[in-house]
């Protein structure tokens, strides 16, 4: 399966910038948002079925996917298209054997350790950060910043040419051109789109970014 990374925003209850989950994640779709994740790490187990049944509804038309952050159970209860998977969650084959082939599976990657021991036959696309610094999760890591971006990025293709690739942390109208600049399919981001006064003309602006960054390298 082809995922279009150019423009993925996470929805989070605890970075909503006020805004109702549902209500948000059909804004930045129709403002140019191509996958939408519910990132909820703080919420029960039902809150997080509730949240993603109420957003997969509101983008019902848009054929914009929704992952769920981590939650396999809540991916399965509430149909979402897939999930995105860390180190330390449920590891990426026994997702899929859960999910099956159909669903959309990535994995976040920050060093190069990560990137040889992923499973990427088994993967969707990657997210490769921090790329900068982020208020809006806990990195251990220091951020790899473009230059590190790319060269993790580089490797990723070696491995897998036709992977997609996304960038996470730290991302804003600022600086995404630099990242897709450093060789990214797309970009992932939480804060620049809910703490937007306008989070649909935020993301029209960073897709259009996104966009114009692709066409300048020739990969649009």
């Amino acid at each position: 399966m082809s995922v279009d990374l150019r423009l993925y925003a996470l929805v989070d209850p605890d970075r909503n910038g006020g805004h109702d989950l549902a209500a948000l994640s059909r804004s930045v779709a129709e403002g140019g948002a191509t996958l939408v994740q519910l990132r909820d790490k703080t919420g029960s187990t039902l809150r997080m079925i509730e949240q993603a049944r109420a957003i997969k509804a509101a983008l019902a038309g848009s054929f914009v996917p929704l992952l769920i952050n981590d939650r396999v159970d809540v991916a399965l209860a509430a149909g979402a298209d897939g999930v995105h998977v860390g180190w330390d969650d449920m590891p990426v084959a026994d997702a899929r054997r859960l999910l099956g082939r159909e669903a959309i599976i990535g994995l976040s990657i920050k060093t190069r350790a990560q990137v040889e021991a992923a499973p990427l036959d088994l993967l969707d696309y990657v997210c490769i950060g921090g790329v900068f610094e982020t208020s809006s999760k806990d990195n251990r890591e220091p951020p790899v910043r473009p230059k590190g971006f790319a060269e993790l990025a580089s490797r990723v293709r070696q491995r897998a040419p036709n992977m997609p690739v996304g960038a996470i942390a730290g991302i804003d109208e600022s600086n995404a051109a630099d990242v897709i600049a450093a060789g990214a399919d797309g970009i992932a981001v939480i804060s620049a789109l809910s703490l937007a006064p306008d989070p649909g003309q935020a993301a029209k602006r960073l897709r259009d970014i996104v966009d114009a960054g692709l066409r300048l390298r020739g990969a649009a």
